[in-house]
């Protein structure tokens, strides 16, 4: 289905059944239909909504470079728009981060009733030396290599230099989004956790390198009702990797 917003056409899907709500919050860059999975694992009790956030999968780009509370601003749009009051926020990485930012605010115009957070992102670790260095790095072959002489001389160089800097997600992003990446993954989140009231569940995947577990066991520490439920051998996408495991243990939280 689409809606529009704000003059943004977005993408969405509603399944399931009953006067319960659950809301999926994607990780960046995915589309709605990677999470049918969780969505599928409640639909007997809830009615389960899933969207591309602007900018994901078939949902319209941000016609300005969004930060995290640009996200959750248009999320609460979202809701008003879809008439829900009340839900389970259920958020994957990306989504993770506009879950902690709602549920960190004083007033939203919905009610939150619990929180789930798959191998979410938020936390910005301190840098290591050798981090530090290769930043440094960065910085000077950035001004080399933007130079309009060095440009002009040695464009084929240039360009190898420009296309292998910064992760797949940044690489493969418009000029736009790659904006709201880097707005995003410079700010630590980790302050906000005390302010979450709701009930929190955390899973994670033992061998996440995106988001590693120690993410997932700050937030645990930071969030007053937070419990921490780790599925081993798993990556990234944990509720993807152990589908049945994961839905046991979401259906028992909720």
């Amino acid at each position: 289905m689409e809606i529009n917003i704000d003059n943004y056409s977005i993408n969405y899907k509603m399944s399931g059944g009953g006067e319960a709500c659950a809301v999926v919050l994607q990780g960046w860059g995915t589309e709605l239909s990677i999470y049918d999975s969780v969505a599928a694992a409640l639909s007997d009790r809830y009615r389960v909504v899933q969207l591309d956030l602007p900018g994901f999968g078939r949902s319209d780009e941000p016609r300005e470079p969004w930060s995290v509370d640009g996200y959750a601003d248009f999320f609460c749009r979202f809701l008003e728009a879809i008439q829900i009051k009340k839900a389970v926020r259920i958020g994957h990485s990306y989504g993770g981060r506009v879950i902690i930012k709602l549920g960190a605010r004083d007033k939203l115009p919905f009610i939150i009733e619990k929180i789930v957070l798959m191998d979410s992102a938020g936390i910005v670790p301190e840098k290591t030396f050798k981090q530090k260095l290769k930043i440094r790095k960065y910085k000077i072959l950035k001004k080399i290599f933007g130079n309009k002489l060095i440009i002009a001389l040695f464009p084929e160089v240039a360009e190898d230099w420009r296309s292998r800097q910064g992760s797949a997600d940044y690489r493969n992003a418009t000029p736009i989004m790659r904006q709201c990446l880097v707005k995003a993954v410079n700010e630590d989140l980790r302050e906000l956790l005390p302010r979450i009231k709701e009930e929190a569940l955390l899973i994670w995947g033992s061998d996440d390198k995106d988001t590693p577990l120690s993410d997932g066991k700050l937030m645990e520490e930071g969030i007053p009702k937070a419990a921490l439920t780790v599925l081993k051998g798993c990556g990234h996408y944990a509720f993807l990797e152990k589908p049945q495991e994961f839905k046991e243990i979401l259906r028992a939280f909720l």
